[in-house]
């Protein structure tokens, strides 16, 4: 894996509202984004491959999030050349090394969902009483 980029003379802020960090972070951590990163973690992959493969998304946001994946730099779109209409997309080293850090993450939800829906369940539980008491008054 590639070492921290602690060389750079820019470096973002992502708490400030004027950074453009911020817009980086929107597109990485949007739901579609994480996902499609994670999944391409494991190689190139065809739109169709893409869009099987992450559940759920519309053909509209699988377009529109590679886009924005394509401009942070993290995505590369490569047209094969001879064939018509076939393009690949793959993580470019950047992203090579974002997609791992979203791989811990994403790994650390799965292994500890169990624990999380626990807690969900006694927040709920908690809840309740007060919702009760609330439409009671």
């Amino acid at each position: 894996m590639n070492e921290p980029r602690r060389d750079r003379v820019l470096r973002g802020d992502v708490m400030s509202e004027h950074c453009p960090s911020r817009e980086v972070l929107k597109h990485v951590t949007s739901r579609w984004g994480v996902l499609l990163l994670v999944a391409l973690g494991d190689g190139a992959h065809r739109f169709g491959e893409l869009r099987r493969r992450v559940g759920g998304i519309s053909e509209r946001m699988l377009i529109q999030t590679l886009q924005w994946l394509e401009q942070d730099g993290f995505v590369q779109r490569i047209a094969q050349p001879g064939l018509a209409g076939r393009v690949e997309y793959r993580l470019t080293p950047l992203g090579e090394e974002l997609s791992a850090k979203l791989q811990d993450l994403t790994g650390w939800i799965e292994d500890s969902l169990g624990d999380i829906l626990a807690g969900r369940g006694a927040m709920q539980q908690q809840a309740q009483p007060q919702m009760q008491a609330q439409a009671q008054a």
